[in-house]
């Protein structure tokens, strides 16, 4: 469609990342600050007009954190609302908008970004608004996420017109993204005696987005939890730290049947999981 070929000749990664032809990632994460300029026939840079449009109602992942494995392609969906003016062209052969989130001080003054690979699909609610959904696809797989990435991010959106006039908004909403975690827990002997030793193990790992593996995470408080056979709820038996490898490991004595798992409680940059539990049979 014509809006592409225009986009396509607007300077600037950002505009040209956000609607041109997607690769992998290559729209995804990139430093420095967005140009908002256009080409003229003769190669000169002019300065882009501002579009009169306006995003609100953004949500990404429905609020949620975004959580990533170590070697993952996630598919985060985003709404939004845009308000523009009545006689705005907005047919699909001359106007697109899509999200973004970033880390810096500014949507058009970054560090780092994540862009949709597609445009927006937009529904007109009357004729100055448009509801519109997107997908933003955060990628573990390539070599744009690093460890230091699992922060809080904020959510922008972008607008163009086949013209090159085009609108940037930021500070759109806080967007956390998170290394996914896992946990283990292996309780024994089973069967065993009433009274006697049980050792539970297990390892608390997590994603590792530069090494594409998953990592133990070392010195985490964990809780040791126990359910009874025919109850709903898990009790805090006690909490024990991992060691610099991730694993733990502790003893209790038998009293019941029942299940045993590790709890998770999350860390700023790791999301909370608990383990499955592993049942034993007391004798």
């Amino acid at each position: 469609m014509r809006i592409r070929a225009t986009v396509a000749a607007v300077s600037g990664a950002l505009v040209l990342s956000a609607f041109a032809v997607p690769a992998a990632q290559a729209a995804d994460a990139t430093s420095g600050k967005a140009a908002l300029s256009s080409a003229t026939a003769d190669g000169t840079a002019t300065a882009a007009a501002t579009l009169n449009v306006t995003f609100s109602k953004f949500k990404v992942n429905k609020g949620s954190a975004i959580v990533v494995g170590a070697s993952a392609k996630v598919a985060v969906p985003v709404t939004y609302t845009l308000t523009h003016a009545a006689n705005l062209d907005i047919s699909s052969d001359n106007f697109a908008s899509g999200p973004f989130i970033y880390q810096g001080t500014s949507a058009s003054s970054f560090t780092k970004r994540i862009i949709s690979d597609d445009p927006g699909t937009c529904t007109a609610a009357s004729a100055t608004v448009l509801n519109c959904k997107a997908t933003l696809y955060v990628r573990s797989t390539g070599t744009v996420l690093k460890n230091t990435d699992a922060v809080t991010w904020k959510a922008a959106g972008l607008a163009i017109t086949s013209t090159g006039a085009q609108k940037i908004q930021g500070d759109l909403g806080k967007v956390p993204v998170r290394r996914a975690s896992q946990l283990t827990t292996d309780a024994t002997p089973e069967p065993v005696k009433k009274g006697k030793t049980i050792t539970v193990t297990g390892k608390l790992s997590r994603a590792n987005w530069e090494t594409h593996k998953n990592a133990g995470y070392s010195t985490q408080p964990v809780k040791l939890q126990f359910r009874k056979k025919g109850a709903s709820t898990y009790t805090t038996v006690k909490t024990i730290k991992t060691s610099s490898t991730g694993t733990l490991k502790t003893t209790v004595k038998a009293t019941a049947d029942g299940y045993f798992r590790y709890s998770f409680a999350g860390t700023s940059t790791t999301p909370a999981v608990n383990a499955t539990g592993d049942y034993v049979d007391v004798k």
